[in-house]
C-alpha cells in the first residue's frame, strides 16, 4: 500500500529534475521555423506563435524558448523537445503520441484535454499549470515534478513513474490503474476519489491527501463505513 509519512518518519527523497540547457542568446523565430514533418530546430525563441490544428511527425526542437505559444488541437507523433522552456503556452486538446520531453520546463500553461501517450518525460518540471483533465497513458516519467497544478481527472493509467513528485496539486478523481511506481511522492495534494489507488503501492503520501487516499483504497476493497 501507499506509505503515509508523518512528522519524524523517514521521507522518500526525490531528485530535482535537471534544468534545461539554454544558450545565453536565442534567435527570434522566422517563417522557416515552423512545425512540420522532420523539422529540426535549435536555439530559437518563439513569442505569441500559433501552431494551431497542425499535424507533424518526427519533429525535433532543441534549446528553444516558447512564450505565449499556442499548440491548440495539434497532433504530434514521434517527436522530441529537449533543453526547452514553455511559458504561458496552450496545449489544450493536443494529441501527442510517442512524444518526449527531455530537460524541459512548462510554467503557467494550459494542458486541458490533451492526450500524451507512449512517450517519455525525463527531467521535466511542470508548475502552475491547468490540466483538468489530461491523459498520460502508457507514458514513462523519470525525474518529473508537478507543482501547484490543477489536475482533476488526470489519467495516468499504465504509466511508469520513477523519481516523480506531486507537490500541492489537485488530483481529484485522477486515475492510476495499472501504474508502475518507483520512488513517487505526493505532498499536500488533494486525492479525493482517486481511481486505481491500489496501484500506488510504494508511493509516499504526506499531508491531508493521506486520509483521502485511504478512503479510496477502502472503497476499492469494498469496505463500507456507516455512521451510528
Amino acid at each position: 500500500m501507499a506509505q503515509i509519512s508523518r512528522q519524524g518518519s523517514r521521507i522518500a527523497r526525490i531528485k530535482n529534475p535537471t534544468a534545461p540547457k539554454l544558450p545565453p542568446s536565442l534567435r527570434a523565430a522566422e517563417e522557416r521555423d515552423t512545425l512540420e514533418d522532420d523539422a529540426i530546430i535549435k536555439g530559437v525563441r518563439y513569442e505569441s506563435t500559433h501552431f494551431v490544428g497542425l499535424e507533424a511527425e518526427a519533429v525535433e526542437f532543441e534549446s528553444c524558448m516558447f512564450e505565449n505559444t499556442r499548440f491548440t488541437g495539434t497532433e504530434l507523433r514521434r517527436s522530441q523537445f529537449s533543453d526547452s522552456a514553455f511559458n504561458t503556452c496552450d496545449f489544450s486538446q493536443v494529441t501527442a503520441h510517442d512524444v518526449s520531453l527531455i530537460r524541459c520546463t512548462i510554467t503557467g500553461s494550459r494542458i486541458t484535454g490533451s492526450s500524451w501517450k507512449s512517450g517519455t518525460f525525463r527531467d521535466v518540471r511542470i508548475e502552475g499549470c491547468i490540466s483538468a483533465p489530461a491523459m498520460y497513458r502508457y507514458m514513462k516519467l523519470y525525474s518529473v515534478v508537478f507543482t501547484d497544478c490543477k489536475m482533476a481527472g488526470a489519467d495516468f493509467q499504465s504509466t511508469s513513474m520513477h523519481n516523480v513528485r506531486f507537490d500541492n496539486c489537485d488530483l481529484t478523481g485522477a486515475q492510476f490503474s495499472n501504474a508502475q511506481m518507483g520512488t513517487v511522492r505526493f505532498e499536500n495534494c488533494t486525492l479525493n476519489n482517486v481511481g486505481g489507488a491500489a496501484s500506488l503501492k510504494g508511493a509516499t503520501v504526506q499531508g491531508p491527501g493521506s486520509m483521502e487516499l485511504a478512503l479510496s483504497l477502502a472503497r476499492e476493497a469494498g469496505i463500507l463505513f456507516e455512521d451510528y
